[in-house]
């Protein structure tokens, strides 16, 4: 799986958000921002004008070093991109169903609406939308994958 550059600690403070009852948490630490919703239709950053992605957004990934956790590569993440996270644990799927063409490509265009994925556990499927309008610049994650909650699946350059 690709890596992104994460801050250290970022691990466990998604892991606090999923327990926790918060809809929505918005982080600013210098040029590090953050936004998570549980809510991909929340007002959250949209009303900066740019998007949250479901349910995370890093809006702007920072250099490695010794304190930071990769999670995918930079060269997979480029400034300004939109990182789409899983919105809960379980495998990832691709397409709609097995031998059906996947939903979307590197280098597809997305709708902020398009469905991108499915994500399912224990037989219940949950559709991820892209969050955000945009070119698709990475896939994070390998189709069939088991994905934790949070787990960056997407990388999108918004238009």
């Amino acid at each position: 799986m690709a890596e992104a550059i994460l801050p250290s600690g970022l691990d466990a403070l998604l892991g606090e958000f999923s327990r926790s009852g918060l809809r929505e948490l918005h982080l600013r630490a210098g040029d590090f921002e953050l936004y998570l919703s549980r809510d991909a239709g929340g007002a959250g950053l949209m009303q900066t004008g740019r998007s949250s992605a479901m349910p995370l957004a890093v809006a702007q990934p920072q250099p490695a070093t010794p304190e930071t956790t990769i999670r995918a590569t930079p060269a997979a993440i480029p400034p300004g991109a939109v990182v789409v996270c899983a919105p809960n644990l379980g495998t990832f799927y691709r397409a709609p169903k097995p031998g059906s063409e996947p939903y979307v490509e590197i280098g597809s265009t997305v709708t902020a609406e398009a469905e991108i994925c499915l994500i399912e556990v224990m037989k219940l499927f949950t559709a991820v939308r892209a969050g955000i309008g945009g070119r698709v610049h990475a896939i994070l994650a390998e189709d069939g994958q088991m994905v934790e909650a949070g787990q960056p699946l997407f990388a999108i350059m918004p238009d």
